[in-house]
């Protein structure tokens, strides 16, 4: 299920284009993005660059975060830490955002990227911040 109002600021997105990624669900404090691991964004070391999995989660969190605003309004990250727990290496990289808490002004967000390789899931990084209604 996609909430279309994610979906149309999600097409606004022109990193996510860039990433070739996709909203895969966007409802009530969740989201999943899933992009493939393009040969163009990886690293020395075959692995997508950590930079993928950072946008690829603060996007999924920052969209499970805007299903909790009234309409009219927009999110951005107030703050944001990552945990890189293994090399991205796969098919493709699912990203998937949740809220913790939904305050008045601030909303606490997390996120765990998992990069996917056939029937194999592996975590590679988890995220937890901040977003603020703009």
């Amino acid at each position: 299920m996609i909430d279309p109002r994610i979906a149309e600021s999600f097409a606004r997105q022109s990193m996510m284009a860039s990433l070739n990624a996709e909203l895969q669900a966007a409802m009530q404090g969740r989201c999943i993005i899933h992009a493939p691991i393009l040969p163009a964004f990886g690293q020395q070391h075959g692995a997508a660059h950590a930079a993928v999995a950072f946008a690829l989660g603060d996007s999924a969190a920052g969209y499970a975060a805007l299903t909790t605003m009234p309409a009219g309004q927009e999110v951005m990250t107030a703050e944001m830490k990552i945990n890189l727990l293994s090399p991205a290496i796969g098919d493709i990289l699912e990203a998937t955002g949740e809220v913790i808490r939904a305050g008045r002004r601030l909303i606490v967000v997390r996120a765990e990227v998992t990069a996917v390789s056939g029937d194999t899931r592996k975590v590679v990084a988890v995220l937890q911040g901040t977003m603020i209604g703009v």
